[in-house]
C-alpha cells in the first residue's frame, strides 16, 4: 500500500491556500502530509456579533495519518469544496461565526448521519444498527466507497474500529462544535439563522441525481421547508437573483444531514445549504482559484451583510421582542 497523496505544496501556494494567514484568526497554514492539528477551527466574527452561523463541513484537506486511499488526486480533489471557508471568511467581518473542518469529507462525511454506512466497506460485523440512504447507494455515504462513478476510494474493507476512530476524533468534534456555536449565538439573540456552505461541481455526473446537466450558479435549499422557514430560503434565493446569479431552490439539492440535525424553524433554528457552482470562482480541472474568486468573496460578505439587516429588521421568526 503506498503512501497517502497530497495536494503538491506550489499548487496550494499558486491557489492561494495560506495567503490569508496573516490576517487575524484566519486557518490556511499550508498543508502537512499525515499530520493534523484539531479537526475543527472555529473564526471569531471580527465585527460586532449577529444571529448567523457559517459552517463549512467540506473544505478541509488536510489527511489523517491513517488515510490511504487509493483514487487517484484527480478523483479525490473532486471530492473537496475546494476554497469554500476562504469565499465565506468576510462573513465574520458581518458579524457571523465561521465553523470549519480541517480533515477532507472523502476520509469521513461530517453531512451524514453517523449511522448511512455502506456495509460492502465494512470488514465483518457493524455493531449497531446501519441506516443506508441513498447517498450511500450512489457511494458516498458517511465513508465514501467511490471518489468518482466506477472510482474506487479503498481497495480493501474497513474494520468497524477504523471507522469508529474517525467518528470519535473528526466526525463527532466537528458537530459538537457546531452544536455549540449554534446555541450559543441562538442564546444571545433568541434565534439563529445557519449558512451550511458547499460548492458544487458545474454539470452533475453519474453519482449525482442530476447527470449530465448544468447546475445554475447557487442553489439554497431547505430539505423543503422542514430546516428554515421558506421565506428565509425565498429571501436568499431571490437576493442572489436579484444581484445576477442563476438560482435555485432545493433543486438539485434539498440539503444534507447537517441542516436536517440542526434545523428547528418552530425553536427559531432555521439551517439553509448554500450550493456555489464551483466555475464561478475556480478552474475545476487545475483545482485553483480563477479570476472570478475575489468577486463571489464579495459577494458572499455582501449576501451575509444583507442577511444580518434582513434578521435585524425583525424579518426571521423566533427572535425576541
Amino acid at each position: 500500500m503506498g503512501a497517502p497523496w497530497a495536494p503538491p505544496c506550489d499548487a496550494l501556494i499558486r491557489s492561494g491556500v495560506g495567503r490569508r494567514a496573516a490576517q487575524p484568526r484566519t486557518r490556511h497554514l499550508g498543508y502537512t502530509p499525515g499530520v493534523l492539528g484539531a479537526p475543527v477551527v472555529v473564526f471569531e466574527p471580527t465585527a460586532a456579533p449577529v444571529a448567523i452561523v457559517v459552517d463549512s463541513p467540506h473544505s478541509g484537506m488536510e489527511w489523517p495519518p491513517d488515510f490511504r486511499p487509493v483514487a487517484p488526486p484527480e478523483a479525490i480533489l473532486s471530492t473537496w469544496d475546494a476554497f469554500v471557508d476562504d469565499l465565506w471568511t468576510g462573513a465574520r467581518g458581518a458579524g457571523a461565526t465561521l465553523i470549519a473542518a480541517r480533515f477532507p469529507r472523502a476520509y469521513i462525511d461530517v453531512n451524514r448521519a453517523a449511522d448511512d454506512i455502506d456495509a460492502e466497506l465494512v470488514e465483518g460485523h457493524w455493531p449497531t444498527p446501519l441506516a443506508a440512504t441513498d447517498y450511500t447507494r450512489r457511494g458516498m455515504g458517511l465513508i465514501r466507497r467511490l471518489a468518482l462513478p466506477e472510482v474506487p476510494m479503498y481497495n480493501r474493507r474497513l474494520t468497524p474500529e477504523e471507522i469508529q476512530a474517525r467518528l470519535e476524533h473528526y466526525y463527532r468534534p466537528y458537530r459538537a462544535a457546531l452544536a455549540q456555536v449554534i446555541d450559543r449565538v441562538q442564546a444571545a439573540f433568541g434565534t439563529v439563522v445557519h449558512v451550511n456552505a458547499h460548492s458544487m461541481k458545474s454539470r452533475g455526473n453519474a453519482m449525482n441525481v442530476d447527470s449530465g446537466t448544468p447546475r445554475p450558479d447557487v442553489v439554497v435549499s431547505d430539505r423543503h421547508g422542514v430546516t428554515a422557514d421558506p421565506r428565509i430560503t425565498e429571501w436568499a434565493a431571490a437576493w442572489f437573483r436579484e444581484h445576477g446569479f442563476a438560482a435555485q431552490v432545493n433543486t438539485p439539492y434539498q440539503g444534507g444531514d447537517l441542516v436536517a440535525a440542526f434545523g428547528a424553524p418552530g425553536a427559531g433554528r432555521h439551517s439553509i445549504q448554500i450550493e456555489l457552482n464551483r466555475a464561478l470562482y475556480m478552474d475545476e480541472a487545475r483545482f485553483i482559484r480563477s479570476a472570478g474568486f475575489e468577486a463571489i468573496h464579495r459577494t458572499l460578505t455582501a449576501f451575509v451583510g444583507a442577511l444580518a439587516a434582513h434578521i435585524e429588521a425583525r424579518e426571521v421568526p423566533g427572535q425576541r421582542a
